[in-house]
C-alpha cells in the first residue's frame, strides 16, 4: 500500500541552520522512501494570516521554493506546488467550514492563546484577532483532506490540528453518507534535533538568534564565531553536553568525528580552534547546496514553472474529489431534475401495460380477455348478459391481481 504524506511549508521568512537540520534534511530524506507518496507544498495562504507584509510573503515564497530544491527536493518524484495555485483548497475550506462548529475553532490552540493575551491585557477577548487565524485550523485541514494524506509530519503543538481535520473528516462522512475522506494520522517528530542559537536558546527568529542557512561561506563562520562560549581557557577540560557549539557539530558530523570532537573538548580544545572546526564541517556540506541555491534564486521563472506544473499535475485529482463533494452536498446541475421526469414520461408512453379486450361471443354475450404486457392471454371472461356484469367481472379480476 501506498502511504500518502503531506508537508505543510509556511513562506515567512529566510530558512536557518534550525530549519534545514530540524524540518527540511529529514523531510527531504522521507521522500526517498519507498512506498511513500509524498506532497510538500508551499503553504501561501497561511503565511497570510500573520502577515501584511505582501513584499516579504512574496520574497519568502521564491527563498523557501529555492530552498528546498536546492537541498535535494525532487519535484519529478515527489507533489511539489504552491497553496494558492489550487482554488480547490479554498473551494473545500468552505465546505467543511459549513460543518465545523464553532464551539471547535474556540478550542483550538492559536485562537485561546490570543484571546487570553487580549484578556491579560485588559483589551475585548478578540481584539485584533483576524478570521485567517481563527479559521486557521479548518484551512490546514482541507490541505490535508484534499489529497486524503494518511500522515502528516508534526511537532507535538500541532497534534490538535490533525485532530481537527480528523473530527471534520468524520463529520462530513457521517453527515453525507459516504467515505469522501480518509482520516489522517499525526505522525509525531519525536526525534527531530532543536539547534541551539547564537545565544544558546533555540535557534529561532522570534529571538533573533539564527545562523543563517545561505549567504557565503564568511557569513556562516561570522555567525558560528559569534556562538556563546564560557571564559574557560585553552588546555582546560570543556563540558561538551553544556556547549551550544557542540551541539552544533554534533548535528552534522557522523558519530566517529563526534566522538572525536568530544575527546578534543576533554583534551581543552580552545574555544577558536572548536569554532572553526564547526564551521569547516557545516560548510562542507551546505556549500554545493549554496550554489544551486544562488542560481534558483536567479531563475525565479523557473521556479514559478516548477510550481505551477506540480500544482496544474495535481488539478485533474483535486477536481476529482471536489465533484464528488459537489454532489454530495447537492450543488448539482439543475437539469438533472428535468431530464428523469421526461425520460420517465416517454419511457411510459411506449410500454405496454396489462390490459382487458372487449368482445362479444357468437352467442351475443359480452366477454373480455386480461392480456400481460408481452401479449400472454392471461384468462377469458365466461360471457356476460350485459356490460354492467362484464365490468364487475373485470374490476374484481384487477384487484385480484394487485
Amino acid at each position: 500500500m501506498t502511504i500518502r504524506v503531506l508537508t505543510g511549508i509556511k513562506p515567512t521568512g529566510t530558512p536557518h541552520l534550525g530549519n534545514y537540520v530540524g524540518a527540511i534534511r529529514p523531510a527531504i530524506a522521507a521522500s526517498l522512501l519507498p512506498g511513500i507518496e509524498s506532497y510538500y507544498f508551499l503553504a501561501d495562504y497561511h503565511a497570510l494570516s500573520g502577515s501584511a507584509d505582501a513584499e516579504r510573503v512574496h520574497r519568502s515564497t521564491l527563498e523557501v521554493a529555492a530552498t528546498w530544491l536546492a537541498l535535494g527536493l525532487d519535484p519529478a518524484r515527489v507533489h511539489f506546488y504552491r497553496q494558492s495555485d489550487l482554488p480547490e483548497v479554498t473551494e473545500l475550506t468552505w465546505l467543511l467550514s459549513c460543518v465545523t462548529a464553532k464551539g471547535l475553532l474556540n478550542r483550538a490552540h492559536a485562537y485561546k492563546a490570543a484571546v487570553d493575551a487580549n484578556i491579560a491585557a485588559g483589551n475585548d477577548a478578540d481584539h485584533g484577532i483576524g478570521m485567517g487565524l481563527y479559521l486557521y485550523p479548518v484551512l490546514m485541514a482541507a490541505d490535508i483532506l484534499l489529497f486524503n494524506a494518511h500522515r502528516v509530519p508534526v511537532g507535538r503543538d500541532q497534534i490538535q490540528h490533525i485532530e481537527i481535520a480528523r473530527d471534520l473528516a468524520q463529520r462530513f462522512n457521517h453527515l453525507h453518507g459516504g467515505e469522501y475522506f480518509t482520516l489522517p494520522e499525526a505522525a509525531i517528530e519525536e526525534h527531530t534535533a532543536v539547534l541551539p542559537g547564537l545565544d544558546g536558546r533555540k535557534m529561532s527568529k522570534s529571538y533573533d538568534n539564527v545562523i543563517p542557512l545561505w549567504g557565503s561561506s564568511k557569513t556562516l563562520r561570522d555567525a558560528i564565531y559569534s556562538v556563546v562560549t564560557n571564559s574557560q581557557l585553552p588546555g582546560e577540560p570543556k563540558n561538551p553536553d553544556d556547549s551550544s557549539l557542540f551541539l552544533l557539530y554534533k548535528a552534522f558530523a557522523s558519530v566517529e568525528q563526534t566522538a572525536a570532537l568530544r575527546q578534543a573538548y576533554a583534551d581543552g580544545i580552545a574555544w577558536g580552534e572548536a569554532k572553526r572546526i564547526v564551521h569547516q564541517h557545516i560548510d562542507a556540506e551546505l556549500a554545493p547546496a549554496r550554489e544551486r541555491y544562488q542560481t534558483l534564486v536567479a531563475r525565479p521563472q523557473d521556479i514559478e514553472l516548477t510550481l505551477r506544473e506540480g500544482a496544474e499535475r495535481l488539478r485533474p485529482k483535486a477536481r476529482v474529489l471536489l465533484d464528488a463533494l459537489r454532489e454530495a452536498v447537492g450543488l448539482r446541475s439543475l437539469a438533472r431534475l428535468a431530464a428523469p421526469v421526461a425520460g420517465a414520461a416517454k419511457a411510459a408512453k411506449k410500454a405496454k401495460l396489462p390490459r382487458f379486450v372487449q368482445f362479444k361471443d357468437s352467442d351475443g354475450r359480452l366477454n373480455f380477455k386480461f392480456m400481460a404486457a408481452d401479449g400472454e392471454l392471461l384468462l377469458t371472461g365466461v360471457g356476460y348478459a350485459d356490460a354492467k356484469a362484464s365490468a364487475s367481472a373485470m374490476a374484481a379480476c384487477a384487484r385480484h391481481r394487485r
